[in-house]
């Protein structure tokens, strides 16, 4: 009974793995337009990472409920959940913003000339998960508060990007998700977001009440209305609320 939270961990990095193997094996192709312009190929191998990562964070809550439920928790239990986290949500998605440098560049007239040190940031991500998670592991004051945003979060916010991309009729956002210069913008910042200190809330209740749970209540309806009015491109919105509602509401719970 005590190695089925462990069981769950290790789907999650499964998961991870699968998200890895479709993203490597991606099938991305370019054609030219009429007018002479590039169009992208985003094929469905792309987004299925973003299906195995969501899985994986599904996983990843299950483990800790599976744990607390059989009272099974373990040292263990925890740095093997770590190790999973790593990849679900640091390599993979680092992976995932990876191509889409690539295709950014690609787009780019003087592409043959750019080196692949211009890829490189994508690892920042990953190398910022690893941190993240070796402080966490040995800290012991975050049950009901996160310093710094927690790595599934941005693994779900980096995942989601492939989705935005193959469901958005925007010209506009399809442009901005292919301009490198944005891409580098979101990996700085999520990595910092990551390493930093920032007082962020976790999702553990010690009661219900509206008072001490207000932020967590809001962030909650927010991703709902999310999900109905944006679908795909709910999760950057939702993430974004949850920074700014931990950082604005006190949550009395930290």
């Amino acid at each position: 009974m005590k190695q089925i939270p462990n069981i769950f961990t290790l789907l999650n990095l499964v998961f991870g793995c699968l998200a890895i193997v479709v993203i490597l094996q991606n099938g991305i192709a370019f054609n030219t337009g009429s007018n002479g312009e590039y169009l992208l190929d985003l094929p469905e191998r792309i987004w299925l990472a973003a299906l195995f990562i969501g899985l994986a964070a599904v996983i990843d809550f299950l483990d800790g409920f599976v744990a607390r439920l059989l009272k099974a928790s373990s040292e263990m239990g925890k740095q093997l959940d770590s190790l999973a986290d790593v990849v679900s949500f640091g390599v993979a998605p680092g992976l995932i913003l990876y191509q889409f440098l690539r295709l950014s560049i690609a787009r780019e007239s003087h592409a043959l000339d750019t080196g692949v040190v211009w890829l490189l940031p994508a690892v920042l991500v990953p190398c910022a998960a690893a941190y993240r998670l070796a402080r966490f592991n040995i800290d012991t004051s975050q049950s009901y508060g996160f310093k710094g945003v927690p790595v599934p979060a941005v693994g779900l916010v980096v995942a989601s990007l492939p989705l935005i991309y193959w469901h958005t009729e925007s010209v506009t956002l399809i442009n901005l998700l292919m301009n490198r210069w944005f891409l580098y913008v979101i990996i700085i910042l999520l990595s910092f977001l990551m390493v930093s200190k920032l007082p962020l809330m976790a999702f553990k209740f010690r009661d219900y009440s509206v008072k001490n749970n207000l932020a967590r209540y809001l962030v909650l309806a927010i991703a709902l209305l999310a999900l109905i009015f944006l679908k795909w491109a709910a999760m950057p919105v939702i993430f974004l609320a949850y920074i700014v509602l931990s950082l604005t509401l006190k949550t009395h719970q930290e």
